[in-house]
């Protein structure tokens, strides 16, 4: 895969552009991309300095990117889009247009639609989001505080590449002593019968989906369930779709150097337990991952300590120079990289990829 544009600046595993995605996509051939995780502008009440397009022309607008995000998928391959909701202006209702962006994506082509499937909804929790809209939520008090974007992950096939396996998470004091002392199988009030297997040990816990990132915490974990006392035994092993992780930290790596070396910082980024999350459950190291909204391009950040291949596509030159300090040499890493596999060289993950090469200029 050549792009005819220099990049910005490149990587072991990846490379960054400046420029619209719309016209850089253009470039990328067809059905070559497994994961394209991203988070587009908002179709916020306040305009933000990024830009954000009205919600009531946001679906027309996001159409063009969709489209080009199908052709270049693999078949089994992810389109992953955090997008917050919004507040219809002067009232305390919600706007709609999240949903009916979903709805138009997956709607079949012979309906107008872009034929994609909804996988399954993720949430991104942000413990520290404001209280807005403050006249409803602080000064009136109508409402309660509008903390969770919901996470859309979509498909082009029922079955895309995927495996929860990946996403394992360290077992629960209480389900240890299930493993230890064993369950006794049941039929819950529901009808569900509680088979004797929810008492084999699997290695770990299935994550939710809630994308879950302890706040305050140097690493923010994923997909943690909350255990209450009158909890399931089945909720012990299975996962949930909520992720939890604020994107506020005011002393990590990257604000301060943006600090330093007089950047204004992104100010809406992704935190690290999303697209770990969602890399480490779509994808396996080689693959190649795109983020068209790169922004602070946490994203390629995350893909190259996890040995995947990536892209990253940004239209504000700030924005896209700022990005730079994430990989500079004594950054920290953000996750962990894969201890249970050897360095992914070029020529091994130009064979994961089937022929399809990712060549950085």
């Amino acid at each position: 895969m050549r792009l005819k544009y220099q990049p910005y600046y490149e990587t072991n595993f990846g490379a960054a552009y400046l420029g619209n995605s719309l016209e850089l996509m253009a470039g990328i051939p067809d059905e070559s991309i497994d994961l394209i995780c991203t988070s587009p502008p908002f179709a916020l009440v306040r305009k933000k300095e990024y830009g954000n397009v009205d919600a009531d022309e946001y679906v027309e607008w996001f159409k063009d990117f969709a489209a080009q995000f199908y052709r270049i998928l693999k078949p089994t391959g992810s389109l992953v889009i955090d997008i917050g909701g919004s507040w219809i202006k002067g009232m305390p209702v919600r706007s709609l247009y999240h949903f009916e962006l979903v709805v138009a994506l997956c709607k079949s082509k012979e309906k107008g639609g872009l034929g994609f499937y909804l996988a399954q909804e993720l949430y991104w929790y942000n413990p520290a989001k404001l209280p807005t809209p403050a006249e409803w939520v602080t000064v009136r008090r109508e409402r309660v505080k509008d903390a969770v974007n919901t996470v859309w992950w979509l498909s082009k096939e029922p079955h895309p590449k995927a495996n929860n396996r990946r996403v394992l998470k360290p077992y629960s004091d209480a389900m240890k002593n299930l493993l230890k002392n064993g369950y006794k199988p049941k039929v819950r009030p529901s009808g569900h019968d509680i088979s004797d297997k929810f008492g084999k040990d699997r290695g770990g816990a299935i994550p939710p989906n809630i994308i879950d990132g302890r706040c305050g915490l140097e690493k923010e974990e994923i997909g943690q369930p909350t255990l209450l006392k009158e909890i399931l035994v089945e909720d012990l092993v299975q996962s949930v779709n909520l992720i939890s992780a604020s994107n506020t930290a005011s002393n990590d790596y990257y604000q301060r150097r943006c600090k330093e070396e007089g950047f204004k910082p992104h100010p809406a980024r992704f935190p690290q337990a999303l697209p770990e999350f969602i890399i480490n459950l779509c994808t396996i190291p080689g693959d190649i991952i795109l983020d068209p909204f790169a922004g602070s391009n946490m994203t390629g950040r995350v893909a190259e300590t996890l040995q995947r291949k990536w892209l990253a596509f940004e239209i504000d030159k700030d924005y896209i120079e700022s990005s730079k300090l994430r990989f500079e040499e004594n950054a920290p890493l953000v996750v962990e990289p894969p201890g249970d596999l050897p360095p992914v060289t070029s020529e091994k993950a130009d064979n994961n990829n089937q022929g399809i090469q990712l060549r950085l200029f």
